[in-house]
């Protein structure tokens, strides 16, 4: 096929064979980022001038590699035009659609909603995806929040500071503990920023669904955020207001029931704690233990509240963070504290702090040294788990091997020097408190 030079650019193709962003034809080779071995295409149609976009586009969330559309606009543009223009290129009409933009995990981020504002002043960039959404915005100031159902997975009970429980043999019968969430959609709410904690939960009874799950009363209910299509986010204040909560435009929130009501402070801090069961490598089923962490975080505070928790000597218990990724377990030890090599001196006893980044609704296990004495917290479903996750690491590693093996001998031919390496640098990482 035959293309006019005055009417074709060149486009960068990547790895999977998908046609990137077209090279303004006044860019250098730097500029374009293009390094030896880059592949390009010659494709019809001019590059995007100095004051164009170049954008990507589909419908839907569910967007398939390859599926996506291609605009040219001006970068003055308004996302109501922008969304008017994209609507009329997919042949599609009505005022029930927004524009997402895609985020670097390749899904749906959050709505457009200033529909007023330049694709510009929001700081959309050539090479960007939009994603165009059913459903219509919000008004301003208002968040649309999807509601999720979080089932119990046992007796969990809400446990006063000063409250105490027989943890020798825990209610319930001995179970892997490692039983998937399983979480169930409820419906859409609308809900002021302004509104509270308190007030989200008082809409989200309402809704039709809801009426399968009888709920005394709001106070009956705690609320998480949903991260990864679990719970992630403890919502504690209830009557703290719901732009305080930070929540952004495409937080969704489940809610756990309740058998009494539950009024959490801003140090209080939930953990589900296990029982391990003597004799047995399985657990009873989880209770719910409400930590106060206004003297500090430490290991130390932590044992002695899981001992009264249990009515059990704080020297007579062993206890372990559970780590679900990796299908572990790491005892939390009082004595465990680390020695810096610049410094010489001890840091915080912290368990927000490595290795273990202890946060609300963590799995704490629980042994009994009197009935118990051994320093095994797995069970048989975390062997096999591991087992399992190790295969499939290990067929990944002879994967990777393959491959390398196999480019190494495409280019041995035409092998290119090594570019130099930078000096390298120290890099130190902070980590906050978000809570």
């Amino acid at each position: 096929m035959m293309i006019a030079a005055e009417n074709s650019c060149l486009r960068p193709i990547d790895r999977n064979g998908k046609l990137l962003c077209p090279v303004p034809d006044s860019y250098t080779l730097k500029e374009a980022e293009l390094k030896p071995g880059s592949l390009l295409g010659l494709c019809p149609g001019k590059a995007p001038t100095s004051s164009q976009l170049f954008l990507f586009f589909a419908v839907g969330s569910d967007v398939q590699p390859g599926t996506e559309m291609e605009i040219i606009v001006e970068e003055t543009v308004s996302v109501r035009g922008c969304l008017k223009i994209m609507l009329e290129k997919s042949g599609l009409s009505g005022d029930t659609w927004h524009l997402r933009k895609m985020d670097w995990c390749f899904e749906a981020g959050e709505p457009l909603c200033e529909e007023d504002a330049t694709l510009k002043e929001l700081m959309i960039c050539s090479g960007d995806t939009l994603l165009l959404t059913e459903g219509k915005l919000p008004p301003l100031g208002f968040l649309k929040v999807p509601i999720w159902w979080y089932p119990p997975r046992g007796p969990w009970h809400h446990w006063h500071h000063q409250d105490q429980m027989d943890c020798t043999f825990a209610q319930g019968a001995p179970g892997d503990r490692q039983a998937e969430v399983s979480l169930h959609y409820l419906g859409d709410i609308e809900i002021s920023e302004d509104a509270t904690l308190g007030e989200l939960k008082s809409q989200a009874l309402t809704l039709p669904n809801f009426s399968e799950f009888p709920v005394p009363s709001p106070a009956f209910l705690r609320a998480w955020t949903v991260e990864y299509k679990r719970p992630g986010r403890l919502l504690r204040v209830h009557q703290q207001q719901l732009k305080e909560c930070k929540l952004g435009k495409r937080t969704e929130i489940c809610l756990e029931p309740l058998q009494k009501e539950e009024y959490l402070g801003p140090q209080d801090v939930l953990l589900r704690t296990q029982m391990r069961l003597p004799g047995k490598r399985a657990y009873a089923l989880p209770m719910d233990l409400v930590w106060d962490t206004a003297r500090g975080w430490t290991a130390g505070s932590l044992r002695q509240r899981v001992a009264n928790f249990c009515s059990l000597p704080v020297e007579k218990i062993e206890i372990a963070k559970y780590f679900p990724e990796k299908f572990e377990w790491l005892p939390i030890s009082s004595w465990n504290q680390q020695i810096t090599k610049k410094k010489k001196k001890k840091k915080q006893d912290n368990l927000q702090g490595a290795p273990y980044y202890l946060k609300d609704g963590d799995t704490i296990g629980i042994k009994n040294l009197l009935l118990e004495d051994d320093d095994d917290f797995s069970t048989d479903g975390d062997d096999a788990r591991r087992g399992r996750q190790n295969l499939l690491t290990l067929g990944r590693k002879e994967s990777q091997e393959a491959l390398r093996v196999q480019s190494s001998d495409n280019f041995s031919g035409a092998e290119m020097p090594a570019r130099p390496r930078g000096p390298e640098a120290s890099l130190s990482i902070r980590v906050g408190s978000f809570r």
